[in-house]
């Protein structure tokens, strides 16, 4: 016995099985590099931020996407302030933080 599949099953299949997309922004201002990066591998994926400062990487934040975020990057959306988190400003003390 032989199971027919139609071509939209099929596809719908497909998406699930398995999704890789990696993204990388790199943006230069001066002597400070950020790159902002986005990796899925299957059904996890990571969005991370990193800083550098006359060559030396100074602060480095990763986090996990949600459910949501990795549908709308499935579907090719934009995605307002995917990184607003993760941007935070950057501080060496404590004090300094405000």
């Amino acid at each position: 016995m032989k199971y027919k599949i139609k071509k939209q099953q099929f596809f719908i299949l497909f998406i699930y099985m398995s999704y890789n997309y990696k993204n990388i922004q790199v943006s230069m201002v001066g002597g400070k590099k950020i790159t902002r990066k986005v990796t899925i591998k299957n059904h996890k994926g990571y969005k991370s931020v990193c800083s550098y400062n006359n060559r030396k990487k100074c602060h480095y934040r990763k986090k996990p996407l949600s459910n949501s975020e990795i549908q709308m990057i499935k579907m090719g959306k934009f995605i307002p302030g995917l990184f607003s988190d993760l941007t935070s400003p950057f501080t060496k003390t404590r004090k300094n933080k405000k």
